[in-house]
Formats: C-alpha cells, structure tokens, sequence
C-alpha cells in the first residue's frame, strides 16, 4: 500500500472498498474527510503565524483560522492578549464608557477579533492559531498529514463512503479506525509539546 500523494490515496480507497465506479465519488468523500480533521485533529503541524494591522474595533481574522493559540501586540514589551466572551467583553466596554487605548482583551465574533479598548492608533498584531489543513487536490497532491499520517486520510474516506454506499454496519468499523488514529496523532502533539514530561508548575518565592 502507498498512499504518499492524492492519486494513490484515491486508488487505495477504491481498492479497499473494492470498487471501480466511485471515481466522481471519492474527491467528495476525501473532502469530507478533511473538514473532520480540521475539528478533530490539533497538531503543532496545524500552527501558523499571521500578522494584522489593529487599529479598530474588528479585524477580520484569518481565512484559514479554526482556533486562537494566542495573541499579542508587538509592543516594545509584547503584550498578550486575554480571551474574552461576547458578554464579557460588551460588559467592559460599557463599564469603560467605550473608551480607547492600547487593547488588552480581545473576543472573537462574527469571523472577526474584537479587541478592547478599541485600539487609540494602529497596533501591529501577532495571531498565533490553528489553521485548516491545505486541502488535496491535483494542485496539492499532498499534506502533512498524508506524509505522515496515511492512515487518517484513509479511514477518514473511508468512514464517509459508507453513507453514500449505505454500507451503515461500516460507520463503525471505519469510524473506530479513524478515531484511533486521531487519538494518536493528537497524544504525539501532547508528546512534542510537553517533552513527554508534562508541564512544569513554576512556584514563585516572595
């Protein structure tokens, strides 16, 4: 079995669901697969650094933003930004009298990031989040996790064939395998984040 491109990986799920007539078919289910992934999976693959220009209240995010890591403005000593709810955030801003300044919270709402204070000025934003996966295609014949990971591409299709070929006793079958495969994918990112040794407590003495 090979699957280290788009055409491989194509051939290998018809040749596991051994079928010849799912040529229109299996881009779609490979499609589906792939907006799974973007929920289910969280790498440090998946990171990607952007920068925007913060001088209003909303500023669109990301075209390819799932999830904030963090966010600072790149300030002489760089400041990061608190996460804050929808709630919240209108709450400060009506306990403030709406004013302005150097933001230090920040909400996300209708695709875009609220920050608060509204910014007095133009403030150069760092944006550190998690990213879609660069979908496959006969452009982009493959991705990280198709070099690394085949399995989850494979049981991923797999797992969204079955619907179509009503094939239900296969949901589960394919949806274990995958399952298990994104279990592992994410404990390897908890791994390299942490050193396999887990976070250290940093106890300050007064």
């Amino acid at each position: 079995m090979t699957l280290s491109n788009y055409t491989e990986l194509q051939a290998e799920v018809a040749n596991f669901l051994n079928r010849d007539d799912l040529t229109a078919a299996i881009p779609s289910f490979i499609r589906l697969a792939e907006a799974k992934m973007n929920r289910d999976l969280r790498h440090w693959r998946m990171e990607k650094r952007s920068t925007a220009n913060l001088d209003t209240q909303f500023t669109a995010l990301p075209v390819d933003f799932i999830a904030p890591i963090r966010l600072h403005l790149n300030t002489a000593a760089t400041k990061v930004l608190e996460l804050a709810g929808t709630n919240e955030i209108s709450k400060l801003r009506a306990d403030a009298s709406n004013t302005t300044g150097e933001p230090s919270f920040y909400a996300l709402i209708d695709g875009a990031i609220e920050a608060f204070p509204t910014p007095a000025g133009a403030f150069d934003l760092e944006i550190l989040y998690y990213g879609t996966l660069d979908a496959l295609n006969d452009s982009n014949p493959t991705n990280w996790v198709l070099s690394n990971y085949p399995d989850v591409y494979l049981y991923g299709t797999l797992l969204h064939s079955a619907p179509y070929l009503m094939e239900n006793e296969n949901i589960q079958v394919w949806g274990a395998y995958y399952s298990s495969s994104v279990e592992s994918v994410n404990q390897e990112n908890e791994l390299a984040k942490n050193g396999g040794s887990g976070r250290r407590m940093h106890i300050r003495s007064y």
